[in-house]
């Protein structure tokens, strides 16, 4: 019988897809081990028939009985090794009450709660500078020695109506305001789309921003939850996005477009693939802290800086003015 593993990467978006490659490192390896997930329930939908996972093991830490529920299941599992991909306190909590054998988890200088590390039985101190590539390397730690780069996605489904034909897709929310782009940006941007190439520029967000997403003048908006921003995303011709989980699923699927970086390094958690051009202003500095406006560094990147690097990305230039599919 093959190794029995646990993943542990609970949340959130961005997060799990740059641990893609590094679980399907895992399994290639090790073709005959059995390999369970576990993720917070508001993110299940990212590892809907990955070919990779054996099983996803939902947590819900709002209630008590379904938290006991998962600890059962855990338990009842007897892994083999369990990998924390996450870092904190409770990622490193949910791997040692599953009782492995042994946990793997990044280095005490390189985990972003401290106290996690105390929890592993193999601290791994990596050296590469994207999460994809660290992820990787913690995998690799295992033994797993068959790296492969890939990011298995659903297909996806329809939510919400969208242009029948081309479009650019825009996220603007991200998880901390400082990483966020002026939203009146996405109206100067959406008038020289439509007005040069034809092409509508479509904002994604979940449903309680509707309302935020309706101000900015001339842009579709388009609410849904995940498995809809992956149909929405499949279909675009290209996307402009800043540091957030939709940006990094367009460069799971490799779609062409622009990302606009500001306190976060795109070294770090840039878009992964070459496929989106990313654009920072050269006065910004590197932080994690999260503030609640948009970063000045953010305002520097205009409009018109995005629609030329756009075109350049998507080779726009052969498009005639006023074509439309």
């Amino acid at each position: 019988m093959g190794a029995r593993i646990l993943v542990v990467r609970l949340g959130a978006m961005g997060d799990i897809l740059h641990t893609l490659p590094a679980v399907a490192t895992l399994k290639h390896s090790f073709p005959s081990s059995r390999l369970v997930w576990v993720v917070e329930a508001k993110w299940v939908a990212l590892l809907e028939d990955n070919p990779f996972v054996d099983e996803v093991i939902v947590i819900d830490r709002r209630r008590l009985g379904a938290l006991l529920g998962t600890w059962r299941r855990l338990r009842a599992e007897r892994f083999d090794w369990a990998v924390d991909f996450q870092g904190l306190f409770k990622s490193a909590a949910v791997a040692t009450l599953a009782r492995p054998d042994r946990i793997y988890g990044f280095h005490q200088s390189q985990v972003r709660e401290r106290v996690a590390a105390l929890f592993y039985s193999r601290r791994v101190r990596v050296r590469a500078e994207h999460i994809v590539d660290r992820n990787l390397e913690l995998a690799a730690a295992t033994g797993a020695s068959g790296i492969i780069r890939v990011f298995p996605m659903p297909e996806g489904k329809p939510e919400g109506l969208l242009p029948t034909g081309d479009y650019i897709l825009a996220c603007p929310l991200a998880g901390w305001a400082g990483k966020q782009w002026p939203l009146d940006y996405y109206t100067v941007l959406a008038s020289r789309l439509m007005r040069e190439w034809r092409l509508p520029l479509v904002l994604n967000g979940p449903s309680q921003a509707r309302p935020l997403l309706s101000k900015v003048e001339g842009a579709w908006p388009h609410v849904s939850g995940i498995p809809g921003l992956i149909h929405a995303m499949r279909r675009a011709l290209a996307v402009v996005g800043v540091d957030s989980g939709p940006l990094h699923l367009a460069a799971a699927l490799e779609k062409p477009g622009v990302a606009i970086f500001g306190p976060t390094d795109p070294r770090r958690n840039g878009p992964y693939g070459g496929t989106i051009t990313v654009l920072r202003s050269p006065n910004a500095l590197t932080t994690f802290k999260r503030s609640g406006a948009t970063d000045p560094c953010m305002k520097d990147i205009t409009p018109n800086e995005v629609f030329e690097a756009l075109r350049e990305s998507v080779g726009l230039r052969g498009r005639p003015t006023g074509a439309s599919h």
